[in-house]
């Protein structure tokens, strides 16, 4: 439906023999009542409706010769150029630049922009980017649209515009608070992440709403679409030091008995501090994220370092109602990753905080084992015990934080270091006994600085599912301002033993709750 303008009204009324009087009244009317269509959620969420029951179309549509055969650094070489940024906002906000397609970006997305409820789309051009050193053969055809967009606003210096969020491939997203680098990514959906049949959903269209002048708020909408669903979303940035994404999402499954995996989370971890299975040179740790951080429904809070597996490993949380969970880099010190150029202290954590009750369902872990720092091989997502029908749309809403510190995540102590050891008496000669291995474990902040003189009075609790705890200990850690946890664990040959540890003061929990699967060789 054309939008309704005096404009159009105006030719509409004269084409049809319309008197000077009526037409009077009815631009009168217009105005007055200001009732023409304004493009909303409401139009995304009809299309994405509509775009449900069309039949799926998987393949892309064919680059233009020179394009889709781009490298990395070639499409890496095309950027967009600054001063042709365009203002999303009135006193200039935000700035919008687009990303090119190519490499492995095939899929071309619209980008529009809506001021006074109409929705613009921002034409191709050449003449927004500088291609570098890139050569293409021919001219591309004023067609060629877009692999994404990105979001700039001043975050960390009022005369610098930061990129602060981006959306480029499938259905990945990245936002950026104060001081942080990009590490992490976000997605809207995953679709049976983990069973060897994973399909990516991906974003056909966007539109971004014109922030209000000086305001550090912008509302983007998303149309979805993939094999298994399709899907209308609302992003919602706040930008500051922790920079807030509020998410609403409508699913309209397409297909039945599909594994869903809502508000999930991507990162990488290759080598740290609890797994040296690969080694790097002199950098001893080399991850975006070190670890899962869930809040169950019933308020714990639980911390499960990651890892970088042998062979893919699923982790699950089950739960109703749950509060929360993200993944989270904790080791915020230089010294431990010594790259001047990446700066993974500097990488955000991202917890999701889902907004009503989403029922009973589970924390869902997946780890993929990598030989490099290229590839993203943790994924975490939230997965609901009964699955989702097509016919019957699916509302959800969150919330995901992205910050340094998070300091209001795990109020108590929290589990900052986590060691694996063979169990033994250190500089003893005695081999440990077989299938067995040692843990230890630094908690810091909450009141355990105030333990650190009298560890005696903590309790370490340690359980063993399909293990033994053969012997554990607390001990004073003030290089931390807390306390070591340490304990044995002994099991049957191949078998996993879920391991979970926390500190306790008489009937006083002192700590988040510590767990880790640990196989036994």
């Amino acid at each position: 439906m054309p939008y309704l303008t005096r404009r159009n009204l105006l030719g509409a009324m004269v084409a049809t023999g319309a008197s000077r009087a009526g037409l009077g009244r009815a631009l009168a009317e217009t105005s007055m009542s200001n009732s023409f269509p304004r493009f909303g959620f409401e139009d995304v969420l009809r299309r994405a409706r509509d775009l449900a029951g069309a039949p799926f179309e998987a393949a892309p549509p064919r680059l233009p010769d020179g394009l889709g055969k781009l490298d990395y650094d070639a499409w890496r070489d095309i950027r967009f150029r600054p001063d042709r940024a365009l203002p999303a906002g009135p006193e200039g906000s935000f700035r919008l630049q687009t990303f090119h397609l190519g490499f492995l970006y095939q899929r071309p997305v619209t980008v529009n922009t809506i001021r006074d409820g109409i929705a613009t789309p921002v034409p191709y051009s050449v003449a927004l980017f500088d291609y570098g050193r890139t050569k293409l053969d021919a001219p591309l055809p004023v067609n060629t649209g877009f692999s994404g967009f990105r979001l700039h606003y001043p975050v960390n210096d009022p005369h610098v515009y930061d990129e602060v969020v981006s959306f480029l491939g499938a259905s990945y997203f990245r936002f950026l608070g104060r001081g942080q680098k990009y590490g992490l990514s976000a997605r809207a959906l995953c679709v049976e992440a983990g069973t060897g049949n994973e399909t990516f959903p991906f974003f056909r269209e966007f539109w971004i709403e014109t922030p209000q002048a000086g305001g550090n708020r912008a509302t983007i909408y998303a149309l979805l679409d993939g094999e298994a669903a399709t899907g209308a979303l609302r992003f919602d940035l706040a930008v500051g030091e922790e920079s807030v994404l509020d998410v609403e999402a409508t699913l309209f499954p397409r297909r039945a008995n599909a594994k869903f995996g809502l508000a999930p989370l991507t990162s990488m971890y290759l080598t740290g501090e609890n797994d040296h299975r690969v080694h790097d040179g002199f950098r001893t740790e080399l991850h975006d994220s070190d670890g899962l951080l869930i809040r169950s429904g019933a308020g714990e809070w639980i911390w499960r370092p990651l890892s970088n597996p042998g062979e893919m490993r699923i982790s699950d949380f089950l739960g109703k109602d749950t509060q929360g969970f993200g993944l989270l880099q904790r080791d915020r010190n230089f010294e431990s990753y010594q790259d001047l150029d990446l700066s993974y202290e500097l990488r955000p954590s991202y917890f999701v905080e889902p907004q009503g009750n989403w029922g009973e369902g589970k924390v869902e872990l997946v780890e993929f084992p990598t030989a490099d720092e290229a590839n993203d091989n943790v994924v975490v997502s939230w997965i609901g015990a009964t699955p989702l029908e097509p016919g019957k749309p699916f509302v959800y809403a969150y919330r995901i934080a992205s910050g340094l510190e998070l300091a209001r995540l795990s109020p108590n102590g929290r589990a900052v270091n986590t060691f694996e050891t063979p169990a033994h008496a250190l500089g003893s000669m005695e081999p440990a006994a077989p299938n067995t291995q040692r843990f230890l474990i630094d908690f810091a902040g909450g009141d355990l600085a105030s333990y650190v003189a009298d560890p005696a009075r903590v309790e370490l609790v340690a359980t063993a599912t399909n293990g033994e705890i053969l012997r554990s200990g607390v001990v004073a850690n003030p290089h931390v301002g807390g306390l070591r946890a340490m304990f044995d664990v002994a099991a049957k040959p191949g078998q996993t033993a879920d391991l979970r540890a926390f500190l306790r003061a008489g009937a006083r929990t002192l700590t988040e709750t510590w767990t880790y699967p640990w196989t036994a060789p």
